[in-house]
């Protein structure tokens, strides 16, 4: 499989995944301002939506959108329970997770990169996301991932945009259950291994 990711880009959750489940994989940078992969050919023709990440199985199908991603490769190792099983509360309980961090934190981020964005609205998105961590800081209460099985895809997704706050001015320091949750989660080997690939490859420009 080849996974098209940009360093510190969303696609840094099924980088994750990758690790944690142990499955062979390679990984294609792309130029998310020029649309261009390492090689020079076009990531448009990948993946017309022209974002990471995209997922080109062994089959050369292509699949697209994080949270899709992750759930198929997390279907490819069930015994690494990083999903629960398909058909299951659980497994709904994964996808509202999913579903609650792409649309209501991993979408609000956005207009705080955009250095066009005016100061009243990057305020009001920043009190718009502490209102969303407060929320995920109550579900944290009585175990240390957002599932009460333990760590999931979802887990991969979140600390990904967790990433993103010091980017853009958001502080955690209100919410010291989300540091430690940071923590727990940058110490597992897969997430500090995809961590150390994409630094390497930030550094190399």
């Amino acid at each position: 499989m080849k996974l098209y990711y940009s360093p510190g880009a969303c696609s840094l959750s099924p980088h994750i995944v990758l690790n944690e489940a142990h499955l062979p994989y390679e990984l294609v940078r792309v130029d998310l301002k020029t649309k261009k992969m390492e090689d020079g050919e076009d990531f448009l023709r990948v993946n017309p939506k022209g974002y990471v990440p995209a997922l080109r199985l062994d089959d050369g199908a292509i699949l697209t959108e994080g949270p899709a991603i992750v759930q198929y490769l997390a279907d490819l190792r069930p015994e690494t329970r990083l999903a629960p099983p398909a058909g299951t509360l659980e497994r709904y309980r994964l996808q509202e997770w999913l579903n609650f961090i792409s649309s209501e934190l991993h979408k609000q981020f956005s207009p705080l990169f955009n250095p066009q964005t005016p100061e009243p609205m990057r305020e009001a998105q920043k009190q718009r996301l502490g209102g969303r961590f407060d929320l995920v800081v109550s579900s944290l209460d009585g175990h240390d991932f957002l599932m009460p099985q333990g760590f999931t895809v979802a887990d991969a997704y979140l600390y990904t945009i967790l990433t993103w706050s010091p980017a853009v001015g958001l502080s955690l320091d209100p919410w010291p259950k989300l540091r430690s949750y940071m923590e727990r989660v940058q110490k597992r080997p897969g997430v500090s291994a995809a961590l150390a690939k994409e630094r390497e490859a930030k550094k190399g420009g």
